[in-house]
């Protein structure tokens, strides 16, 4: 595989993001990959090539270069405090930003498809590709959120507001036990999105908690889990974008 990191110029700066994808052939359908909350990092990295060694080309951005252009927990001085700090100056419409600018990106890369794309976003990003199906429903047209969390609110802002709009497939991995994604949270999303007419999946995955897919998360990560989301990824990716 090839692998590099770059950066990408957004109108709020260089965001700094790892492409990874195939050495021959090409091109290959892309996939964003948009980070959790404990920042960019090689936990993420070989998660990105493990969908690379499949046939994609896959942008993985750092979503706190407005802030910090390196930050992960696990790095000396970096407290969960700074992550929610982080993480609160986010929104959806600066993600669509940011959205946006890869895919201006995009266009000048000759192993990047130029067809539709999936997203894929853990934990706090679950909005962000919620939102950005939406924002770019020509161009995005497989969508997963894993264990995401404020997908549905009484904002205005509420990425559920505009999911009628959506034309490709959207799937949602839910922990069973998930305090920033409660039942009650996500029934009010399938009930919403069942009027809406689109294409979505919800399912629950039995005896995880909240970060279940992430193998480094000690006493969290259960493989079986994890390897059934690859499973349904995998599958989505191939139905759409093939």
């Amino acid at each position: 595989m090839q692998e590099r990191h770059i950066d990408i110029q957004t109108t709020h700066g260089s965001m700094n993001t790892f492409i990874v994808h195939p050495e021959e052939d090409g091109p290959y359908p892309v996939i964003v990959f948009y980070m959790d909350a404990p920042g960019k990092r090689e936990e993420l990295h070989d998660m990105a090539r493990r969908i690379a060694a499949v046939g994609y080309y896959v942008v993985l951005p750092n979503l706190y270069y407005r802030d910090e252009r390196e930050f992960h927990l696990g790095m000396p001085n970096a407290t969960r405090e700074r992550m929610f700090e982080l993480m609160n100056n986010l929104s959806n419409a600066l993600i669509c930003e940011d959205t946006g600018a890869i895919f201006d990106f995009l266009r000048g890369e000759e192993l990047a498809g130029a067809g539709p794309v999936g997203v894929v976003g853990y934990c706090m990003s679950g909005p962000f590709v919620f939102a950005a199906a939406a924002a770019f429903p020509e161009r995005i047209r497989a969508t997963a959120s894993l264990h995401g969390v404020r997908l549905f609110t009484e904002e205005d802002t509420s990425p559920h507001l505009t999911a009628d709009k959506i034309q490709g497939e959207l799937y949602f991995g839910c922990a069973e036990t998930d305090e920033w994604a409660p039942p009650e949270l996500i029934e009010k999303l399938d009930s919403h999105l069942g009027g809406t007419g689109i294409d979505f999946r919800i399912e629950w995955y039995p005896g995880t908690k909240h970060g279940f897919v992430f193998p480094d998360r000690d006493g969290i990560y259960v493989r079986d889990a994890a390897e059934r989301h690859w499973e349904r990824l995998f599958a989505m990716w191939k139905r759409q974008l093939s």
